[in-house]
């Protein structure tokens, strides 16, 4: 079976930084692949490369067996692939509808199905539904920033650190959300909360200094405190 997404010995930079050093992992329809390792082994800098918001120095990034190398990131988005990044982007000055409305790439009641079934997904968002983005939570905002990659068709959405900066029990509502999300689209998660990677992954690919090290299934994994002492520091 072809993989949907798929990278090959993938390289990049920031700067003058070679922060991406050889990458490769395939992704299958339907799955939830989680992206692990410490600090600074550039899971952030894999995400941004496959959105194209850093050029591709190396390697092959595909999309169904099509190159996504030197695509602008808006072209990469309208081949459906949507992005959370860490910093929960969203915009202050607009309400949460207007938030909503602003990232549909077209008005056709198969957008406005997928819109209820995002504030169906989030209720905090109907709560908050004409209340300034400035004036939610973290918890909401993260909502809200991963409601808008749902109302678009996208096939595969790439979230950063969904749980940063969260209180447990709101974490507990997002993994709850992403397993439900999962069931309509394939998710790549880069995350250090172990827990929720566990909840949400099916399978997992270890990073460490710039290159992918070690990939298998999530459930393995949770049972094999070796590796996770090795390259996550889980507990620590």
């Amino acid at each position: 079976m072809r993989p949907v997404l798929n990278l090959e010995e993938v390289s990049s930079f920031i700067g003058p930084f070679h922060i991406v050093q050889g990458v490769s992992l395939a992704v299958y329809a339907g799955e939830a692949v989680v992206i692990l390792g410490r600090n600074g082994a550039g899971k952030t800098t894999t995400l941004r490369t496959i959105m194209g918001l850093l050029p591709l120095k190396g390697g092959k990034i595909e999309l169904g067996g099509t190159s996504l190398a030197g695509l602008p990131t808006h072209r990469i988005a309208r081949y459906g692939l949507g992005y959370v990044p860490e910093d929960c982007v969203v915009f202050n000055m607009l309400t949460v509808e207007e938030n909503l409305q602003l990232a549909m790439h077209v008005r056709d009641s198969e957008t406005r199905g997928r819109l209820a079934y995002a504030l169906d997904l989030f209720p905090d968002l109907k709560v908050a539904y004409r209340r300034f983005a400035a004036n939610l939570s973290g918890g909401q905002r993260q909502m809200l920033a991963i409601a808008r990659t749902l109302i678009n068709d996208n096939k595969i959405i790439l979230i950063d650190e969904p749980s940063k900066g969260l209180a447990p029990i709101i974490v507990d509502r997002v993994a709850e959300a992403l397993i439900e999300v999962k069931k309509r689209s394939t998710l790549i998660l880069v995350e250090q909360n172990f827990a929720l990677a566990c909840a949400v992954g099916d399978r997992y690919y270890i990073l460490d200094s710039g290159k992918s090290v070690k990939s298998g299934i999530v459930r393995e994994l949770e049972l094999d405190e070796e590796m996770q002492n090795k390259y996550l520091s889980v507990g620590a």
